[in-house]
């Protein structure tokens, strides 16, 4: 597959499946990574912190499961199946941010007092099916983690991402920075 084959197969999904409401947030799926890839831009993220908030859900109709499990109780590691899905196309400098935006939920829910009191009823539901706030040995594990820093700010751009009053560029104006980064 050509650079431009994998910024099609991406598009498709978010005009197909990404249209579709968000999981009891205000807006539809593609809305979402389109605001959050917004606000990296914004933030002058670099091209790859750009590319993963714009992909970072994809998980949630890329894979076997769907954000409907999730809703419905059931686990479904949608930023692993994401970042494995992604990773026929971009390297880990996209795919570790979306493998680890809920391990950052759960980490920021951990470390910093009041995080938690900022997620959405939507997300404060996920997080408890995603395993709540990590303990231990995991906060110490995700910290050494050398792309935890990048999967913390693809996670803030996720928890502002649900605003229904913003409009996000959209997907095509995020192309060249997908064909950019794809190998």
């Amino acid at each position: 597959m050509t650079a431009d084959d994998a910024v099609q197969a991406i598009a498709g999904l978010f005009a197909s499946e990404g249209a579709a409401e968000y999981l009891g947030e205000p807006v539809t799926q593609a809305e979402h990574m389109l605001q959050a890839a917004m606000l990296a831009e914004r933030d002058r993220a670099g091209d790859a912190l750009i590319a993963a908030a714009l992909l970072h859900d994809v998980g949630h109709f890329a894979g076997v499961l769907t954000g409907h499990d999730l809703m419905r109780g059931t686990d479904t590691r949608h930023g692993e199946a994401g970042a494995s899905w992604l990773a026929q196309w971009f390297g880990p400098e996209v795919t570790e941010p979306v493998r680890l935006h809920v391990a950052a939920k759960r980490y920021l829910c951990a470390v910093e007092p009041g995080y938690a009191a900022g997620l959405s009823p939507a997300s404060v539901y996920t997080l408890g099916v995603q395993g709540g706030p990590m303990r231990g040995a995991e906060i110490a594990e995700f910290e050494a983690d050398p792309c935890a820093a990048a999967a913390v700010r693809v996670r803030r751009w996720d928890d502002a991402a649900k605003d229904p009053g913003v409009h996000a560029p959209p997907f095509s104006h995020f192309e060249s920075v997908l064909r950019a980064l794809a190998r």
